[in-house]
């Protein structure tokens, strides 16, 4: 990549920009064409005149949008052009839809990771790894610390910890992710269970678009304010933003858990008062980051919220340049 080659990507009030495309990544103020990575409300605005998206995302963005915008999905892989700009989509890893942006242009290319993990996850494709010129990157959790334990075996933890409270005689409340991370633990649940679990509305809604894109989950019951239902002993998946509110009051005496990478810390347990927590992330963990940008092969590496300057300095050590680039993402994790 010549060293007086204009940027791909800059960013601005509005978000990432693509001056040879003239369009806009994830971005946060309306503009007129948006190239979305994943659905999750701090990627996925409203507003903008025009979105262009992943197609196994086509369902979800449609769902949190609403009628009346204009959509246009395009399967991985496959490459079409943005005024000067040549662009494809790839395989997060994230959450089911979640997309890579590949940028091509005047003999560069640049890859705008969106969020991205390299775990197994039975909702989505698998992270696709790409060479490039410059490679933006999250860093949500770019740290050491912060190291994951494979999915199946955290599964199994919630499971006896279900157990254990139905013994008690108590339901047990896991608070995940209205998108992705919910549906994510219903489908590794089917390696332990076939029994239902109850959801919030909000976490119903959502499943119910996974099922129709053909991914196998427990089956599910919607939690409901009937006094017939008796909750002792199961399971209910509801968003964070249920907890501690008077819809919980249905559930009488019960456990709470929650699933994020967030729990690595036990700190942050304590400190949002969960009685358990499950260390469960959509997001890349420290080797994952480090693996991932140093196979990019990548000049410079651009970082995206979370621990960016310590990603940054670690790569810098390691002869890669790379910086913190401001953006206005990361809410959901």
């Amino acid at each position: 990549m010549p060293s007086d080659s204009a940027p791909l990507v800059v960013g601005t009030d509005r978000g990432l920009y693509c001056p040879p495309g003239d369009f806009y990544i994830d971005p946060w103020q309306p503009v007129q064409t948006a190239v979305i990575t994943h659905a999750h409300g701090d990627h996925l605005r409203h507003g903008s005149a025009r979105y262009i998206l992943a197609r196994p995302g086509l369902a979800i963005a449609q769902h949190r949008l609403g009628s009346g915008n204009t959509v246009t999905a395009f399967d991985y892989g496959t490459s079409f052009s943005i005024d000067a700009a040549r662009v494809s989509l790839h395989p997060a890893g994230h959450i089911l839809g979640a997309a890579q942006v590949r940028v091509e242009h005047d003999g560069q290319v640049w890859v705008v990771s969106g969020d991205y993990k390299r775990q197994p996850d039975p909702t989505c494709g698998s992270f696709e790894q790409l060479e490039c010129d410059v490679f933006i990157s999250e860093a949500t959790f770019a740290l050491p610390v912060y190291q994951w334990t494979p999915t199946p075996r955290v599964v199994e933890e919630i499971v006896r910890w279900w157990r254990t409270n139905r013994e008690r005689g108590i339901a047990s409340t896991l608070f995940c992710y209205a998108l992705g991370k919910s549906q994510r633990v219903m489908a590794e649940l089917l390696a332990f269970t076939n029994e239902p679990v109850y959801l919030h509305g909000a976490v119903a809604a959502l499943t119910d678009v996974y099922r129709r894109a053909g991914v196998a989950m427990v089956p599910t019951l919607t939690a409901t304010t009937e006094k017939k239902t008796d909750y002792r002993g199961a399971l209910i998946i509801a968003p964070p933003s249920a907890a501690g509110t008077p819809w919980m009051r249905r559930f009488g005496e019960h456990s709470s858990g929650f699933c994020s990478g967030w729990m690595r810390v036990r700190g942050d347990r304590r400190r949002r008062g969960y009685d358990r927590g499950f260390v469960i992330s959509d997001h890349a963990d420290w080797p994952a980051l480090l693996e991932t940008c140093l196979a990019t092969r990548a000049r410079r590496v651009l970082l995206t919220h979370g621990y960016s300057d310590a990603l940054a300095r670690y790569l810098n050590e390691r002869g890669v340049s790379a910086g913190a680039l401001t953006t206005a993402f990361g809410a959901e994790e």
